[in-house]
């Protein structure tokens, strides 16, 4: 892949691994799997902590019960047979093999009988339990073997000496204490293999959304960022920047299109203008030929200021800046004061206007707005809706969750292949261009109805026209 454009169009220069490896580190993704592998980390160091400790509690608690089995028997054959009976016993145990540990001394400490050969000083003469490193019998003075004893004073100062060895328990700590380590340190190592290759994964697809954003910087509006199709929050973030871009994309056109259209269509009147008053200049013979063209010319100043509002408030319209006005409105109501006050100029035209309004159309809107649409609607089917049936139809009733408002003429209508198109601005079919008007009406409707996050659609009446606008009512538990 071709290096990215720097500064002043240069390639920038490759990255390098500490440059890469840096940039992977400093990534929210690795920074995510670092704090959760802590965490987690942390966990099984407890959790294998108290297995261990756990298991060498039980081992401990079965060696003393060891030894308080072999205390209850030799203390058996204490009360039975005295210490000749204790001594034969132990003589006897003594030579069995296990990790049973006996050892019966003189109060001066000589061996009498037993399996241990040696124990530290004074261990005999503290009587009570402990654990000591002691020396078998017949391997010398080293003491290499670790036992937990408990010791006893006979009659006659007779030391006894009963324990275990905890060879088995110690190898058994070492074999979980290793386990512990390689358990913990092959955690570790997953974690970090798998933040790497998380942040990994999120890197390469931030990058190539940071790629996308280069080339719609340099110019490409129609660059979209790619999709995973996995619904997680890249994605959702990707198409949220998609839509966004396609409305940016939709406002650049229709500035584009506002342009031409203003330098086509505005042209006329401008140099009618201009004529007008340079033909006074030239030929005004009086001050009344000055203000009769004075007068033109205002009159033709008004109409260019008419069209610039309609054209600002389109604007302003599809940049969504009065979205903060929306209040809720009896949309009913506003539908049948627009009506009433275009029924004299229908009269006037000979129309007919068929009113019908439904109950409890209520929904977030803009009075003004919704009512200037509606004026635009009804004043076009005045103006068109002229044919064999003179007869203007206004209605608006609840369907579903929204409410529709129709207004239907019965005039020659648009045909289908030009019914998107005239919703744009400045559009005017043939057969509307010897009549008064710009082409702005059907696209400031257009703009109020999407600022209502509504619909509209242009149908066949058979004959004539009827625009269908469908506004969406919030529920009651959306408007708490």
């Amino acid at each position: 892949m071709a290096d990215a454009p720097g500064l002043g169009g240069r390639p920038l220069p490759p990255e390098g691994l500490p440059a890469r490896l840096g940039k992977l580190f400093r990534t929210t993704a690795f920074k995510l799997s670092f704090a959760y592998l802590v965490v987690f980390a942390a966990f099984a160091f407890f959790a294998l902590g108290y297995v261990a400790w756990n298991a060498r509690r039980v081992l401990d608690d079965q060696i003393l019960q060891t030894i308080d089995a072999e205390i209850t028997g030799l203390s058996e054959q204490y009360n039975a047979g005295g210490l000749r009976r204790l001594i034969t016993v132990v003589e006897r145990r003594s030579r069995e093999p296990g990790a049973s540990l006996y050892l019966v001394t003189t109060a001066a400490g000589e061996h009498v009988v037993g399996n241990v050969g040696e124990v530290p000083p004074g261990l005999l003469a503290a009587p009570g339990q402990t654990e000591a490193d002691y020396a078998r019998s017949g391997e010398g003075n080293g003491y290499d073997h670790r036992a937990i004893v408990r010791i006893f004073t006979l009659p006659g100062g007779f030391r006894l000496l009963v324990g275990r060895d905890v060879e088995e328990r110690d190898r058994l700590r070492a074999v979980i204490s290793r386990t512990f380590g390689s358990s913990l340190a092959l955690v570790v190592l997953l974690g970090v293999a798998g933040g790497w290759f998380v942040a990994r994964r999120v890197l390469k697809r931030v990058d190539d959304m940071t790629e996308t954003t280069r080339t719609i910087m340099a110019g490409n509006l129609d660059g979209r960022l790619a999709v995973a199709g996995n619904g997680d929050e890249l994605d959702r973030l990707a198409q949220n920047l998609n839509e966004m871009l396609e409305r940016i994309g939709e406002l650049m056109r229709g500035l584009r299109e506002v342009s031409d259209n203003i330098a086509h269509d505005l042209k006329t009147p401008l140099t009618r203008l201009r004529n007008r008053a340079d033909e006074a200049l030239r030929t005004a013979r009086s001050p009344e030929d000055l203000r009769g063209a004075i007068e033109s010319v205002i009159e033709e100043s008004d109409g260019l200021i008419r069209i610039f509002n309609a054209l600002l408030m389109i604007a302003r319209l599809e940049a969504r800046n009065a979205r903060e006005t929306l209040a809720p409105l009896d949309v009913g109501r506003t539908v049948q004061e627009v009506a009433e006050l275009y029924e004299a100029l229908a009269e006037e035209r000979g129309l007919a206007l068929d009113l019908a309004v439904g109950d409890g159309l209520v929904l977030d809107g803009n009075r003004e707005l919704i009512g200037q649409a509606l004026a635009n609607l009804i004043d076009n089917a005045i103006k068109y809706g002229a044919g064999a049936e003179p007869r203007i139809r206004v209605e608006a009733r609840r369907s579903g969750g929204a409410v529709e408002i129709t207004v239907a003429d019965r005039g020659p209508g648009i045909p289908e292949a030009d019914r998107a198109r005239v919703l744009d601005r400045f559009v005017r079919l043939e057969e509307a261009r010897t009549r008064p008007g710009f082409g702005l009406g059907l696209s400031l409707v257009a703009a109020v109805v999407r600022l209502h996050q509504g619909t509209i659609a242009l149908r066949d009446n058979d004959p004539g026209l009827a625009v269908v606008i469908t506004l969406p009512v919030r529920s009651e538990g959306e408007r708490t």
